[in-house]
């Protein structure tokens, strides 16, 4: 049964509130079918009345932040999206350590880092993502990670119950967090960065930004990295050897940059982006006798 919208716009905003919306549209993928309702909180308050709303009414809740880790299948998602983004985006400094809420934008936190002469962060310049995202995923690159600068997080439980967790009680992992092993919402997190010149920060940044130019498809809808890391084995390279760049299912393909990326070439949906993850596993398997996952997220009804 479809969620009564009214019980969303008694707390929210009309505008805060959407009816059949367009998951394509919120996610960089650019694919995804409806979803019933979609909720934007502007307050910790608001996520923890949507939470209990959701949990009272047996309503399914599924809540994210900007999308860019995110296949939605082509018929939608039932129930209640929640996106956490812009109405929960401070970023507060003090002295090296940063407060940051779960919807900032991560590259906004990455220039407030800088911008304060704070190292650490570096990693993450172009990481697309909100902060709760890249807690939730543990996100990572060329040898950083969010473990290395979370020092604790606030979030809270599917009962609306807030916590303040830290140290092992993240459960920090190769894209792991205490926040997907116990179903959380993150709400906001502290880290610890290291003071730093400010020419060498921005000196580090662009050296990362320019490497992810040259090798990653930026130009084109993707999730990012598509499968995860093989213990032992770089995952691009393992696709490629397999001859598997520029693959192409429908309006998905294997990104002739980088092998670990399937874009969204021509009006992609999620079956097209589905069915080649499929072939690339199997040519994988096939090929090296190794079995791969996937890091990218799947949710939603297929058609």
């Amino acid at each position: 049964m479809r969620p009564d919208v009214g019980l969303f716009t008694e707390i929210l905003s009309k505008d805060s509130v959407l009816e059949n919306e367009m998951m394509s549209s919120h996610t960089t993928y650019k694919i995804g079918g409806p979803c019933d309702v979609m909720v934007l909180p502007q307050s910790v308050e608001q996520v923890k009345e949507v939470i209990r709303i959701c949990k009272d009414r047996d309503i399914p809740l599924y809540v994210m932040g900007n999308g860019s880790n995110l296949l939605v299948r082509d018929g939608g998602i039932r129930g209640v999206v929640m996106k956490i983004t812009r109405g929960l985006s401070d970023i507060k400094v003090c002295g090296n350590r940063m407060y940051v809420e779960a919807g900032a934008p991560l590259g906004g936190v990455v220039r407030v880092a800088y911008e304060n002469g704070l190292s650490g962060l570096e990693f993450a310049a172009g990481i697309p993502g909100s902060f709760g995202g890249a807690v939730t995923m543990n996100a990572g690159a060329y040898g950083g990670n969010m473990k290395m600068v979370v020092k604790s997080i606030t979030a809270c439980d599917r009962c609306g119950n807030v916590m303040v967790l830290e140290g092992d009680e993240l459960e920090f992992g190769y894209r792991q967090s205490v926040v997907r092993n116990k179903d959380l919402v993150v709400l906001s997190g502290e880290l610890e960065l290291v003071e730093a010149d400010k020419d060498g920060i921005r000196s580090k940044m662009e050296e990362l930004n320019k490497k992810r130019r040259a090798m990653q498809p930026l130009s084109l809808p993707s999730c990012g990295s598509v499968f995860k890391r093989p213990e032992g084995h770089f995952i691009g390279k393992l696709i490629e050897d397999a001859g598997l760049k520029g693959t192409t299912v429908g309006g998905a393909q294997v990104s002739t940059l980088h092998a670990n990326f399937i874009v969204n070439i021509d009006n992609a949906t999620a079956r097209d982006v589905l069915d080649l993850i499929e072939v690339v596993k199997a040519r994988v398997l096939d090929a090296f006798g190794i079995e791969i996952e996937t890091e990218v997220i799947t949710i939603g009804e297929d058609l």
